[in-house]
Order: C-alpha cells, then structure tokens, then sequence
C-alpha cells in the first residue's frame, strides 16, 4: 500500500530536484505497468474459432449438417417464422472451408455463415418447410484433429414449428450492435455538411457473386465506401463517415439511424448487384418510393430489404400509421432533395460513366427511409456482366468514381445553399 506523504514547509533547490526526478520515475513505472497490462490484455484476447471442414446431406424429410472447427465452440439455436429458418449463433469465427461443401440441399432451400460483429459469427439455415432439430450437438472429432457441430433436421408441422418460435426466449444480439459505438464523422466543425457512405451488406450478409472472380458485393462496396468517404473528406467544410468500416453485418434499420444520429445531410448507399440478364451493364442511382419505377427496380428493393431475414433477424412491421407519416415526410421533404441529388450525381456521370437505360429508377428500399436524410442506392454496376466487374476491381475507376462523386455532392450542396437549404 502507498502511504500518503505530508508535503515539506520549505524544500531546498537539491532535494527539490530529487523529489522531482522521482515523482518522473515512478510515472514512468506506472506507465509501463499501464501498458503492459494493456499488451497482456491484448495477447490473452481469445483468437476467433476456425471453422476448417463442413459437409451436408439428407433429403427433404431429413437433413444433417457437419461443421469442423479447431475446438468446441460454444452456441446457441433459435427458430423464425416467416420463413422458416433456424439461427445458430457462435462466438467470432473464420470459416475456412470452401463454400461449395455447405451448399442447401434437403431440408434447406438456402444457408449463409458468417460474421456478425467483432465477437458473435452465425448460421442461418433457411428451410423448404417448417424443421425441428432432433440433435444439436459438439462431439471430438475421430481423427482426434478438433471438435464437430452436429446438427440433424427433420421436418414438422406447422403447428408444433410455431410452438418451437414461441416457446424460446431470445433477444438478437446482433440488434444491440448499434446502440454502442455509432460511427461518426472525425470531429466536425460547426457547419460542416455530413454525409453518411454505406457500403452495402456485410458479415453474413454477402450480397451478390462476381460471375468470374467470385468476388463478393460486400467487399466491393466497402472498397468504394471507403474511396468515396476518403475523397470526400479532402473538400473544405464537408465530414464523411462510415456506417461500416469492416466486415460486419448492420441491419437496414441500423444503418438508417446511424445516419440520423449523426444528423446526416446525406445518405449514400453503394451497391453492386448481379442480373439474371447477363448483358445489362452501367450505374443506376435509386430513390424512394412507394411505388417501384419498374420491374427491375421493384425486384432490386426486393431482394435488398431481405438484407435482415438473411442474417437471420426478425422483421418487426412499423405500425402503419408510422409507415404513413414517414412515407408523408418523404414525400413532401427528403424526397425532393434525394431526386435532386440523384440528378446531380447523374448528371456528372455523363460522358463519363456508362449508365443503364433510365438511369434514375425507384423503389421500396427500407435502407433509404430515414424521413429527415436525402438518400440515395446508388449501383456501381453489375457483378453479372463482365465488363462491369472489371470496372468495379479496378483501383483507378475506383478513384475516378470517387471524384465524380465528390462533385455532384459539392454541386447538390451549392444548390441548397443558393436556395436557403
């Protein structure tokens, strides 16, 4: 224990340099305790599971599913409705082995693995009809090389399905991810015009396929998140953030409050979709709407808003009343000024960037509802066509983009200004 010393009336200019070069050397020594113990800290952070072999097989009235990971993890099993799936959640994991060897067969018409946030991984089976788990279970490995998830499916009513959903107690962890830590802008001055950049998808959420590279749509709009939010922070009076910066899952409603919260003056999501027509090609940019522009439009919000059933979160409906007056305020505000930033960015592509015919669509997207943030999905292209997949790896358009970008912003922002925005 340290012992509280009673300070000298009068110390001399020798003991008072004394006093003081031990006051520093024992700051020192705290200081190193201080940061060792950090570094310690560091080093005894448990390293993610791996997750280096899996397998399926079965039919539709039974299915089992194998994963091997260097050790026992620890998880947990839950059910959904509408539709059927079933969420195995799992402490932070790297899943290693090729996606070919848990592809959906049997019971399962689609299953996705991957990151939630720094801490939690998750599995998320959905079924062709109501399931049940007979066994959910971690046992050694034969070979002795770790240790094996085991999970049997096979398939129930519908009725004792909903006793399963209901009967469980469970709260999401993955819906508590953005109340801690909000991303922001770096310190923005009184003034500053903030933009939200929202790489699309991410963590289990992969979004589309390259069609040769296998590249995936959450690693390319990362990559143009990351360009744009750094291009744009090099203009005077403008502050740019990430809602994500790594490769974690947000939920659609997540990444529409963090923008509020920030108090955004803009909202751009980036995306990079594939078709089934493989000869479409160039970028779309998106408003909202209630009522789509198109097929192609009304089919791309379809697939988006499934963003948050395919990490296996539960879709909670606002309240109609809500809907109305959210889609109201959009109407009347934010929707004006998201078509005049649509404009903008357009009309900067021209003669610049290839565009699809029609270029400015619209849609149901739930990423772009905040009421008080003009917002807009823009898509860089499509990973179906060749051409544009390409472009979409390409460090120097990468660039190019970013500097269009940046323009049509400071072009939108000098007309609200002119215009007492």
């Amino acid at each position: 224990m340290f012992k509280r010393v009673r300070p000298a009336t009068v110390i001399s200019g020798w003991r008072k340099r004394t006093v003081v070069t031990a006051a520093l050397v024992a700051a020192a020594a705290m200081t190193f305790f201080i940061v060792a113990d950090a570094q310690a800290g560091e080093s005894a952070k448990v390293e993610p599971l791996l997750a280096y072999g899996a397998r399926i097989i079965g039919d539709d009235a039974r299915t089992r599913i194998v994963i091997e990971f260097d050790r026992a993890p620890d998880f947990s099993v839950h059910y959904l409705a509408n539709p059927e799936r079933i969420v195995v959640d799992l402490p932070a994991t790297a899943f290693g082995f090729p996606a070919g060897d848990l592809e959906a067969r049997g019971l399962f018409k689609d299953i996705r693995y991957g990151r939630m946030d720094e801490d939690s991984a998750r599995i998320v089976l959905t079924a062709t009809r109501p399931v049940k788990l007979d066994v959910a279970k971690v046992q050694a490995d034969e070979g002795g090389k770790g240790q094996r998830l085991v999970l049997d499916a096979a398939m129930t009513e519908n009725d004792k399905f909903a006793e399963l959903v209901k009967a469980q107690s469970w709260n999401d962890p993955s819906s508590q991810q953005a109340t801690g830590a909000i991303p922001g802008p770096a310190k923005p001055a009184d003034g500053d015009f903030i933009i939200a950049v929202d790489a699309g998808h991410g963590g289990i959420d992969t979004g589309a396929v390259g069609v040769d590279t296998k590249t995936l749509e959450k690693d390319v709009t990362l990559a143009f998140a990351k360009a744009l939010a750094d291009r744009l922070n090099r203009e005077a009076g403008i502050k740019a953030f990430l809602t994500r910066n790594d490769d974690s899952f947000l939920s659609l409603s997540q990444r529409v409050e963090i923008a509020r919260q920030n108090h955004a003056g803009l909202f751009i999501s980036m995306h990079a979709d594939t078709l089934k027509q493989k000869d479409i090609r160039g970028a779309t940019v998106y408003t909202i709407s209630d009522r789509a522009s198109d097929k192609l439009a009304a089919d791309l919000a379809d697939r988006e808003n499934l963003s948050d059933q395919i990490a296996g979160r539960e879709t909670v409906a606002e309240p109609p009343e809500v809907a109305d007056i959210l889609l109201d305020l959009t109407r009347r505000e934010t929707q004006a000024f998201s078509i005049s930033l649509a404009t903008s960015v357009l009309a900067s592509f021209k003669d610049q960037v290839g565009t699809i015919n029609n270029p400015h669509r619209h849609a149901g997207f739930r990423v772009l509802q905040a009421p008080d943030v003009p917002s807009i999905l823009l898509e860089l292209g499509f990973l179906s066509n060749r051409e544009d997949e390409k472009l979409l790896l390409d460090d120097a358009w990468r660039g190019k983009m970013a500097d269009l970008l940046t323009e049509a912003v400071k072009h939108y922002r000098t007309a609200m200004v002119a215009n007492g925005g």
